[in-house]
């Protein structure tokens, strides 16, 4: 039979055998609507499932077991468990009893129970149905139910909850919370109301207001806990919204530096924010009650004055306020008027924006402009300024005077039909869009040198150098160039110039090759005597020579020349100079002579070229130790004397070669001793200078001479030389420093 919709409280129950009773083997075939309702079970929740689940502890089960044995009978009471699990005293009513066949059992609850039973059931389809969450659990806080919202609100079914405590749902993101001081206050008053911060299933976060109050049982001690919650989590959202905005509102304020205010309807301040303090020095409670002029400059009460009538609102007014400590404050201020329904007006609300910092920014700005401009228009190379489209933006009075063009026409035109030749243009345009595509270019930001042209298509030389701009999402190019026509031809010249001085220097390499193979190639050395020279030349072509050769087998000739000057001039004199001497070895003159001689000989070349020559000449006798010398003023010859140690200067009277025409000399002549040295030498060695500006001088070169007395020639040259390139600290003379040095053995 079907009992669904029966309006008792029927079980149909499968009955087993006798041997093999237990409450498992009575299972649920059929059960009504109403005894559902009554247990708190769907029907589909029974169906199938053995008796025991229904019965409220083990002892109903073997009372079970007992009667049926004995005398297939049911017991006629039985306690039932709710759902819930709350314990129901039920009477049981048979309707049919055969075994191994179905029997349906008429369950009513007891008389007391009914009244409680259906009270109940209103209560719990109150519950039940309630848009509250509800949670109950036992004294130890172990949840024992829960209704329909609250699975909705936490996303657990009741299963994953029953038997859990509420902990299951707490989170650490709550630390406001002070959960024993809940629990202090729920078990001192029975109650706790308070925000709770909790976790859904699934791990969202949400917030609810939760009642918690205590249930005692008839002895007065707590039993179970009764929750109610209510989901705020929207709220809270809003009011989180609401305190963050809030806090973004006033942390803006203060930080864009901006004064909120209210003033009554006649311009007196009710209300000043905190930012006040920080735009003019003042305190807020000092700013209500002033007039709103008396914060302003004279010049701007002067100006207001006029518009106090007015009730209109104002956006971005540029007010002049005096800070507390006497300094000016630029503000832009806006301002609305509050009115009533009927248009009166209530008061005055606004806010002013500290711009002074912007203020001196712009003013920075313009003068750094003006400054700017004055750079670009006395600047010496022309500045020149396009876009990426290659359109001239800027053209400074330089770029006018070069090119020809004046700013007004050359803005908005193309640069590169203004000043880039046409065969040139082509690469221009293609390097410019080659930067657009890939940012690199082979001519920014380098010095380069090209070609340009004026308005009148003349072409000249330039130096230029490109830097790119960018300006948002577009480009700026800044030229600077500069006219090196000048430097060009100057360049020209220097390099003709170096060509020429190329050609010289190597014609002078070539004379400085003639000229010293002109020398002696070998010193003259006897058991008698010995002589060696040697010329450490200067930097060009010298005048300096010395010279020593035998005139018959007794008589040995020794000179030293100086020609003025240094140059190709001096070293060609001294050439012929050289062959002048060597044209006459075979005449038999004395050294006076020979020095007349040559004055005569060379004197027409000497005026006319505007040069002298100084020259000391020495003739020995090898066999009687005589020695003859004459001097045409040149620096005299130095004697170091062997026996005595004494050394000086060997002098005669004469004028410089090339002066006068038929000059006498003067001719001395004295004894050589066994020992005795003789130094000849050019001026360039006495007038060398250290840093100091001291000169080697005659003293300094007879104190080596008479040091060295035991050396021999070479050796006494390269001694006197290494003491001038110790004394000038330098190894490279401005003159030319010629020695001969003669022996007697």
């Amino acid at each position: 039979m079907e009992l669904a919709n029966i309006k008792v409280n029927l079980l149909l129950l499968t009955v087993p055998d006798a041997e093999s009773a237990s409450t498992d083997a009575f299972l649920i075939r059929q059960v009504s609507n109403s005894l559902c309702d009554l247990l708190g079970y769907q029907a589909q929740e029974l169906i199938s499932k053995p008796l025991a689940m229904l019965l409220a502890d083990g002892d109903q089960h073997e009372n079970w077991k007992k009667a049926w044995r004995q005398d297939h009978r049911f017991v006629p009471s039985i306690v039932f468990r709710h759902k819930n699990g709350r314990r129901i005293n039920m009477a049981i009513n048979l309707a049919d009893l055969s075994p191994g066949d179905e029997v349906a059992l008429i369950i009513e609850p007891d008389q007391d129970e009914s009244d409680e039973a259906e009270h109940t059931r209103i209560m719990l389809r109150a519950v039940e149905q309630s848009a509250s969450a509800v949670m109950i659990t036992d004294a130890d806080s172990r949840i024992e139910y829960v209704n329909p919202k609250y699975c909705e609100l936490t996303g657990y079914s009741r299963e994953e909850l029953i038997g859990n405590t509420p902990k299951l749902l707490h989170t650490c993101e709550q630390p406001s919370l002070d959960y024993r001081e809940m629990w202090e206050t729920l078990l001192s008053s029975g109650q706790w109301r308070g925000e709770i911060k909790d976790r859904k299933k699934t791990g969202e976060l949400f917030w609810i207001y939760e009642t918690i109050s205590v249930i005692k049982n008839k002895q007065g001690d707590i039993s179970h806990f009764l929750a109610i919650a209510e989901d705020i989590s929207s709220r809270k959202k809003f009011e989180t919204a609401l305190v963050d905005s809030e806090q973004r509102f006033r942390q803006m304020a203060q930080m864009t530096g901006e004064w909120l205010w209210e003033q009554d309807p006649d311009g007196y301040y009710i209300y000043s924010s905190i930012a006040v303090r920080d735009i003019l020095g003042f305190q807020p409670d000092e700013i209500i009650g002033k007039h709103y002029t008396e914060l302003l400059t004279a010049q701007d009460k002067a100006d207001l004055q006029p518009n106090t009538g007015i009730k209109q609102p104002f956006y971005a007014l540029m007010n002049h306020y005096r800070h507390r400590d006497g300094h000016m404050i630029y503000t832009e201020s806006t301002g609305l008027p509050i009115k009533d329904e009927e248009g009166k007006l209530i008061k005055w609300r606004g806010v002013d924006r500290d711009i002074t910092a912007r203020k001196h920014f712009q003013d920075a700005l313009i003068d750094s402009e003006k400054r700017k401009r004055l750079i670009l228009e006395t600047a010496l190379n022309a500045i020149v300024t396009m876009d990426s489209y290659g359109i001239v933006t800027d053209w400074n009075q330089q770029a006018e005077k070069m090119f020809g063009w004046s700013r007004n026409e050359a803005i908005g035109q193309r640069m590169a039909d203004l000043i880039v030749p046409e065969r040139f243009r082509n690469e221009h345009y293609q390097g410019l869009q080659e930067f657009l595509r890939s940012g690199q270019g082979k001519i920014l930001n380098r010095l380069i040198e090209h070609t340009a042209m004026r308005r009148d298509g003349t072409e000249f030389p330039v130096e230029f150098s490109v830097a790119p701009l960018k300006l948002g999402n577009a480009y700026e190019f800044s030229g600077f160039i500069h006219d090196i026509t000048v430097r060009k031809e100057t360049e020209k010249k220097i390099r003709q110039a170096e060509v020429s001085l190329a050609i010289a220097r190597n014609e002078m390499k070539i004379a400085q090759q003639i000229q010293a193979s002109l020398l002696p190639a070998a010193p003259i050395k006897t058991a008698d005597f010995e002589i060696l020279g040697y010329c450490l030349p200067a930097a060009q072509v010298g005048g300096d020579y010395f010279d020593y050769f035998f005139r018959g087998q007794d008589c040995l000739d020794m000179t030293i020349v100086d020609v003025s000057g240094h140059s190709i001039g001096p070293g060609l004199f001294m050439v012929e100079t050289r062959s002048a001497l060597r044209a006459q070895a075979n005449w038999q003159n004395s050294p006076a002579k020979a020095l007349a001689a040559l004055n005569d000989f060379l004197f027409d070349d000497l005026n006319n070229a505007d040069y002298f020559i100084t020259m000391t000449y020495l003739q020995y006798n090898p066999k009687t130790g005589g020695l003859s010398y004459a001097n045409a003023g040149h620096p005299p010859a130095l004697l170091s004397r062997k026996q005595n140690g004494q050394c000086r200067q060997l002098d005669a009277e004469g004028l410089v070669l090339g002066v006068l025409k038929q000059v006498s000399f003067e001719e001395k002549t004295l004894a050589m001793e066994s020992g005795d040295t003789v130094l000849l030498y050019t001026d360039g060695l006495i007038e060398a200078e250290n840093p100091n500006g001291e000169f080697f001088g005659v003293e300094r070169v007879c104190r080596l001479l008479n040091d060295a007395s035991e050396q021999s020639p070479k050796q006494i040259i390269e001694t006197v030389l290494a003491e001038l390139k110790k004394f000038c600290a330098k190894e490279v003379f401005a003159d030319d420093i010629t020695l001969l040095v003669f022996k007697r053995y």
